[in-house]
């Protein structure tokens, strides 16, 4: 009686090992991509007022970045006074995100770079309303951008640039 070789049979297990690790990892990578996409969008909550537009096209950048944004149409001021938010940084609108206060037209690539770095600090200020800044850079602008600065507001009302736009 003739046997295979044992050699064989360990070609074919170590065949089936690497399918298998191959397998394994692609259905790991596989979980990972579903729970990177099934994780919860960062929530912002918005003040501000029922008609204004600019701060309607803010909240469709915000979700456009990936936020989930939920909004209270009944003005900002009272909210950016219980927020603690020095009204020399006052905007149209103003919101809250992760614990962080966010007033007027910043740009989500900052407020994204805030959530990332955790900096002590109350959050984020674009004071006034500047053209050329999210929200305020529709085609009724006609292209026109004015700089800006994005502050990042301390707790003690101080601030400092976050980011500077030309």
């Amino acid at each position: 009686m003739t046997t295979k070789p044992h050699t064989e049979l360990t070609t074919l297990s170590r065949r089936h090992a690497l399918f298998m690790g191959a397998g394994g990892l692609a259905m790991g990578l596989g979980w990972a991509l579903q729970a990177r996409a099934a994780a919860p969008k960062p929530l912002v909550e918005v003040w501000k007022d029922p008609n204004c537009g600019c701060c309607k096209d803010w909240i469709t950048h915000m979700e456009g970045a990936g936020f989930q944004v939920t909004v209270h149409d009944k003005g900002n001021n009272a909210a950016r006074a219980a927020l603690g938010m020095p009204q020399q940084f006052a905007s149209c609108h103003t919101a809250v995100v992760q614990g962080y206060v966010i007033e007027g037209h910043v740009p989500a690539a900052d407020v994204k770079r805030l959530l990332a770095d955790k900096p002590q600090a109350l959050g984020l200020a674009v004071p006034g309303m500047p053209v050329g800044s999210p929200g305020m850079d529709g085609p009724v602008y006609g292209g026109k951008r004015d700089p800006y600065k994005v502050l990042l507001v301390q707790k003690n009302g101080s601030s400092q640039v976050f980011t500077s736009y030309a």
